[in-house]
């Protein structure tokens, strides 16, 4: 897709077209970023939706020094970490009762939510990938989105750094400290 002045252009005029192409072409990339940064799918979705919804509202201010693809993921990092916050929020005031009694029948008998896996199965299951993406909950917001964005999304260091706000010896640091974390995490889980 070209970036050329006209097609930016015809973005802050919200040319129905030119927003069509842009939310085809990133839509996906975005979705899987949020997966990428440890977010469900439900949430995934509301996320690449917010992203959407604030991409058309500010739109206008889109002045074309960095890609289109670039100021979209300046737009996810800002929503996560505001979805991070308010889940921070929403589990400390969660009703613990209520989360306990969901576990439990009216006899007081525990509830399965699903039947047990054959062993075959179970070592056929993307247990690696389970947890790699456990372990990268744990990293801290900025490490995610360094190592999701460089190992992930595959991009490169001067677009990550514009959208993390950060310089690239930064970056360095953070993707230095996101692989260690990770590595111990992934080596203490498969033990």
């Amino acid at each position: 897709m070209s970036e050329s002045k006209e097609f930016l252009e015809q973005l802050r005029r919200k040319n129905h077209q030119a927003l069509e192409l842009v939310v085809r072409q990133h839509t996906e990339h975005l979705y899987k970023a949020c997966l990428g940064l440890g977010f469900s799918t439900s949430e995934a979705d509301d996320i690449t939706q917010s992203v959407w919804m604030t991409f058309f509202d500010i739109i206008h201010q889109f002045e074309g020094r960095s890609t289109i693809r670039t100021f979209l993921f300046g737009i996810l990092y800002n929503k996560a970490s505001e979805h991070r916050k308010q889940a921070k929020k929403a589990d400390a005031t969660e009703d613990i009762e209520a989360v306990l009694d969901a576990h439990f029948d009216e006899k007081g008998h525990w509830i399965l939510n699903h039947s047990p896996v054959s062993p075959d199965k179970f070592f056929e299951s993307s247990q690696t990938l389970s947890i790699i993406t456990k372990c990268l909950e744990y990293l801290p917001v900025n490490q995610r989105m360094a190592f999701v964005l460089k190992e992930i999304e595959e991009e490169i260091t001067d677009e990550i750094c514009r959208v993390l706000e950060i310089t690239a010896t930064h970056l360095g640091v953070l993707l230095f400290r996101a692989k260690n974390q990770l590595r111990e995490c992934i080596d203490q889980k498969s033990r």
